[in-house]
């Protein structure tokens, strides 16, 4: 039972410790930046300190988006979203992909074939994977695949908690349609 005892303290003493060190000694890393030639729609940066993340965000959001995180399939309620709308970025609210181009991946996150324009985010090398980044605030926000629906082939694998969804104003875009003819 001794033995027991001190194998719990031990480890108690060393998570603690790992803690402590990771909390308050190591060396904070630096913002993520975007590749060179990177461009965002209209320009537009957003650049916050991780204080102001963490203020912000909630802690799955903030895994996710600043921590490289991901989610668990079928957590979120985008996945089966599918009223009219924009999908954009939990961040900064930059548009990002509309819902005419989401699909049914059979994956548990919401996937989409396209993004809403092509500088709306950015893709880097992630090991074996090729990660999806906001273009206006860096966010983390899924991989992208090759195994998509035509017309693009691709298929945008994003956590639903790096989304926010603005469901569609029916009669403006009624309106815009008929403003078309």
């Amino acid at each position: 039972m001794k033995q027991n005892k001190l194998f719990l303290l031990v480890a108690l003493l060393t998570a603690g410790s790992l803690w402590l060190y990771g909390r308050f000694l190591t060396t904070p890393r630096p913002q993520h930046k975007p590749p060179v030639g990177t461009t965002s729609p209209g320009g537009r940066r957003v650049e916050k300190s991780d204080a102001e993340w963490r203020s912000i965000l909630s802690n799955p959001q903030y895994d996710v988006t600043r921590e490289r995180g991901t989610e668990w399939p079928n957590s979120s309620e985008l996945t089966h979203e599918h009223r009219p709308g924009i999908y954009r970025c939990v961040c900064c609210h930059n548009p990002l992909f509309s819902s005419l181009t989401k699909f049914d991946s059979q994956t548990g996150w919401p996937s989409f074939y396209a993004p809403i324009v092509q500088n709306a985010l950015y893709t880097e090398p992630d090991g074996g994977r090729t990660e999806v980044r906001c273009a206006v605030c860096d966010a983390h926000l899924g991989h992208v695949f090759n195994d998509g629906p035509d017309p693009t082939g691709l298929r945008y694998c994003m956590n639903g908690v790096a989304l926010v969804f603005t469901q569609a104003d029916m009669k403006r875009a009624a309106r815009n349609e008929a403003a078309k003819k």
